[in-house]
């Protein structure tokens, strides 16, 4: 299959679609052709325009030309017709993160997926990141020996708008899930309890939606193992995404780079020289860009799925259990 040209279809062009639609369109010398669609016709025209490709008048027409694959770059109230509307016509799929709205409504959409036996990968770019996978690779070699410390970090430079957080689920759903999910990804254990706490020092706007600005969880892995998972909105430095792993025999830093957003308060030492990343975009624009081209590889059958449905949804009951254990204020299991 991947000797003849493979095309992909784009429902979706905001922020996020716009820059997979630029990825994917980087790949045309590779074979790719690209079909864009948007809710608002005119938009998706002009970005076909833009980049010197087709559009369909919408995700319906454009599912109507049997493109080899899917991209679903939508709200994500969206997520979940658009991914079963794939499966059921035969069409691989590639979606943003989560599956549905909530662990509950995902669950129609992985039986769905069990019983058509449809390809759909999630989109946690992290495990395309070159860093994460240097980190999985000598964890699972041995190098590192046993783990006795994780330590997980999420820093946002800046909150997005308080209206996306009144309907993103809060601070566990949104945006540690990336890291929740690339712990059980990497360690290759499940996480099985949580204790978490939260704090509000920002925008009171944000605590009236029922989230918080800060948070911190104790996960619990299988063998006991422990990592700590921070998260905030308003990391002044810059957007810092890193992992810890201390190990018995070696220990090891994922995003400890030139772009590390924060200095040393040794006198001597000059690290970092880098530009702080101001987004998540800066920071994982080579995973987002691998993203779209494992998808391709895997529509042509070249490559494992990087991340299933099922997967993504596993990832999204442990920020449930999250969630849950910062109204209670007592640890939770993660129920499955």
């Amino acid at each position: 299959m991947s000797a003849a040209r493979t095309t992909i279809g784009l429902i979706g062009v905001g922020r996020i679609g716009t820059m997979h639609a630029k990825n994917l369109q980087a790949l045309r010398a590779e074979g790719v052709d690209l079909v864009l669609a948007d809710a608002h016709r005119p938009r998706a025209e002009q970005l076909a325009a833009e980049l010197g490709v087709r559009a369909a008048p919408g995700a319906e027409e454009l599912f109507g030309t049997v493109p080899d694959g899917v991209v679903i770059a939508v709200g994500t109230s969206h997520h979940a017709p658009l991914i079963r509307r794939a499966a059921e016509s035969g069409i691989p799929a590639f979606c943003e993160k989560p599956v549905a709205q909530s662990t509950e409504a995902s669950l129609p959409v992985l039986q769905t997926l069990q019983e058509t036996g449809a390809v759909v990968q999630i989109g946690h770019q992290r495990r395309l990141d070159a860093g994460y996978l240097e980190a999985r690779r000598a964890f699972r070699s041995g190098e590192l020996g046993w783990l006795h410390t994780i330590r997980a970090i999420t820093c946002d430079m800046f909150p997005p708008p308080v209206e996306f957080l009144a309907g993103s689920g809060g601070l566990f759903r949104d945006c540690s899930v990336h890291d929740f999910d690339v712990l059980q990804w990497l360690t290759g254990q499940q996480i099985v309890e949580v204790y978490a706490r939260g704090s509000n020092n920002g925008d009171p706007a944000i605590g009236k939606v029922g989230d918080v600005d800060s948070a911190t969880t104790l996960a619990t892995f299988e063998d006991g193992t422990l990592a700590s998972v921070s998260a905030t909105r308003y990391n002044g430095a810059g957007h810092d995404v890193r992992l810890e792993l201390h190990g018995s025999e070696d220990t090891l830093q994922v995003g400890l780079d030139g772009s590390y957003a924060g200095r040393s308060a040794e006198l001597e030492v000059g690290f970092p020289l880098g530009t702080h990343h101001q987004t998540f975009h800066e920071r994982f624009a080579s995973a987002y860009r691998e993203e779209m081209r494992a998808f391709v590889q895997l529509v042509r059958g070249e490559l494992e799925n990087p991340c299933t449905a099922f997967e993504a949804v596993d990832a999204s009951r442990v920020a449930d259990a999250a969630q849950l254990s910062l109204e209670t204020g007592v640890p939770q299991p993660v129920r499955r």
